[in-house]
């Protein structure tokens, strides 16, 4: 665990330092763009942030490479190369688009040709745990991998739109992952607890640490679509990684939760990026737009049409995300019937609060006109 605290504490500090410097360069040379109709912020902030935690990132992974805990990890090198040159080239993609808003086939092009390098090159499903079944053959793993990287990345981005969204929401996901990881990793091999899902999940959440201080609300720059695809494609291949530390034939039907949480974990901690992502493509389409034309409908803007302040919309989603992420991962070491008493109370406390504005506009309607005025 030392060495994985390490790796997050470098991948914070480093994207810390970036960040500042990203931020200076930013306002000398005004590199940022004009206010958009849909923007929540009042004034040009930086959107190059990325670029900051992508620096986080590379020197993690190259301190990691020089550090004989995880010398199991870096055996194959083809696959940290893969993550490398996918990592680098959606953070170039983005990049490209935050300062001059590329079309959006374009970057949906090259999404697929990032998500389809690290399939090639092996970071791919691996396997599923139903009773001894493998995915059937390179050429579905392939497609399956392509398009759970895309859809990841996607549904990351979409919700980029407040203050710390992106960032918090990603780093209690992963915490959470990161956790499930390493303990899949004391199950599977006791004697070696290094694997390759573990140190990205580490390094991702050094690197929202070290960017959520410049990124809270007021937020002084945000990691704009290199960040978000970034930190989505390193989600998605973390969860694609550990997916073969499980031997199917070897999981019974009492393990079959547990054993699912590889493909389960991720999707559940994106579940409101995902629903946001999929409305909006939906929404879209049926107003005759392209499912990528930016718009002021996301879930995170209806919040705050519903009454949520900015910093309450925020903290809607980081609730809804540890309710759902840490009730998945408690039927690793749980009993079912604790975690289903856990959901429902969780449940109850997330609707409260994701209702409040309502709940409370309504009770100020019972109250003498008098008390009114002042809630």
């Amino acid at each position: 665990m030392r060495a994985y605290l390490l790796m997050m504490l470098v991948a914070a500090v480093v994207t810390f330092i970036g960040t500042f410097a990203t931020l200076r360069i930013s306002h000398k040379y005004k590199l940022y763009p004009q206010i958009r109709a849909r923007d929540v912020h009042t004034k040009p902030t930086p959107r190059l942030g990325g670029v900051a935690m992508f620096l986080g990132f590379i020197v993690t992974m190259g301190v990691a490479g020089s550090l004989g805990w995880f010398k199991g990890v870096f055996a194959e090198p083809i696959h940290v190369l893969a993550i490398i040159t996918a990592a680098l080239l959606i953070t170039i993609i983005g990049f490209l688009d935050d300062l001059y808003d590329l079309d959006w086939s374009l970057k949906l092009a090259g999404q697929f040709l990032v998500a389809g390098i690290l399939a090639w090159q092996g970071v791919q499903i691996v396997s599923l745990p139903i009773a001894g079944v493998t995915i059937g053959s390179f050429g579905i793993s392939f497609v399956v991998t392509v398009f759970i990287t895309v859809l990841v990345m996607n549904a990351v981005n979409f919700i980029d739109g407040l203050d710390g969204l992106v960032a918090g929401v990603v780093l209690i996901g992963t915490t959470v992952f990161f956790t499930y990881s390493y303990l899949l990793a004391q199950l599977t091999s006791p004697t070696n607890y290094f694997n390759l899902a573990s140190l990205i999940s580490a390094v991702v959440i050094g690197m929202c640490l070290g960017f959520l201080p410049y990124n809270w609300h007021r937020a002084k720059i945000f990691m704009g679509d290199s960040g978000a695809m970034l930190l989505g494609l390193l989600m998605a291949t973390s969860a694609l990684s550990v997916t073969g530390q499980i031997d199917p034939e070897l999981v019974s039907k009492d393990d079959l939760v547990p054993a699912f949480l590889p493909l389960i974990l991720p999707l559940a901690i994106l579940v409101l990026p995902l629903l946001d992502f999929t409305l909006a493509v939906l929404r879209r389409l049926r107003a005759g737009k392209s499912p990528f034309a930016a718009d002021r409908l996301h879930i995170h803007h209806r919040l705050q049409d519903f009454g949520h302040s900015h910093l309450g919309s925020v903290l809607v989603f980081y609730v809804w995300t540890t309710l759902i992420s840490v009730s998945c991962m408690l039927f690793f070491f749980v009993p079912a019937f604790a975690v289903w008493a856990f959901m429902i109370l969780g449940l109850i406390g997330a609707l409260t609060y994701t209702m409040w504005p309502l709940i409370k506009k309504r009770s100020a309607n019972y109250l003498p006109k008098k008390e009114q005025a002042n809630v």
